[in-house]
């Protein structure tokens, strides 16, 4: 997922003291819930309450996953986060006990295999949408910048359609109308994807109610197939 952007440096954190911890959760004890929150102070800072950027890494560390990897968007997804970088006990509590996770092992095995978790159409969609949503990290923000919507672009979309996301991001990127996109266009760029023949564009019927951002879309992909 898209690295936060950090408004304060995070509390130190000693790193022999984090590996003890995680070693310590490693041990199952308990019930479900108790070992599902003896994860969460694994990772926790405790200064917050809650799982923050650095906690994000060493839980990317130890399930072998990159933060970028879009299976990190999904865990995010199952847990519903409101707050990009930054997970609480409840929302942990939610996706973990959603994928039956109480232990390191059950946790690395879920998260790997995340993406399947997308395979009904209505759940993909679903996550699309919490994808963009996720990015709002302002009070009352409703847009996402286009260097944002590029990286989630890659993130979310290019492993099924390659061909079109490296199209419209090398449009974003020269494109000088927006600086920024709302919800509803980021929902299009997907529609558009689905429902549109990318080799010739015959399919495309501008009276169906697009988003005028795809009208640019197409108008540039046509001007482009001429030179």
């Amino acid at each position: 997922m898209p690295r936060p952007k950090r408004k304060a440096a995070p509390p130190s954190r000693s790193s022999d003291a984090d590996s003890s911890v995680r070693s310590e959760a490693k041990k199952p004890r308990g019930n479900q819930s108790n070992r599902i929150d003896q994860l969460f102070e694994s990772y926790v800072n405790k200064t917050l309450g809650l799982i923050d950027p650095e906690g994000i890494e060493a839980l990317c560390k130890d399930v072998n996953v990159d933060h970028t990897d879009v299976r990190m968007l999904i865990f995010a997804w199952k847990m519903k986060a409101e707050k990009q970088g930054y997970f609480s006990k409840d929302e942990w509590r939610r996706g973990l006990k959603c994928l039956g996770a109480d232990t390191h092992a059950k946790l690395k095995k879920a998260v790997e295999g995340l993406d399947k978790e997308l395979k009904a159409p209505e759940c993909f969609e679903d996550f699309y949408s919490y994808a963009f949503q996720y990015c709002l990290t302002e009070e009352k923000q409703r847009s996402v910048d286009i260097e944002t919507i590029c990286e989630l672009l890659n993130i979310v979309l290019k492993s099924e359609f390659p061909n079109q996301v490296n199209l419209l991001i090398e449009y974003l990127k020269v494109q000088n109308d927006y600086r920024a996109l709302n919800m509803d266009q980021w929902r299009s760029f997907y529609r558009f994807f689905k429902e549109v023949e990318f080799d010739d564009l015959e399919n495309y019927d501008s009276s169906q109610a697009w988003t005028v951002i795809i009208d640019n879309f197409v108008e540039w992909l046509k001007e482009k197939e001429k030179n």
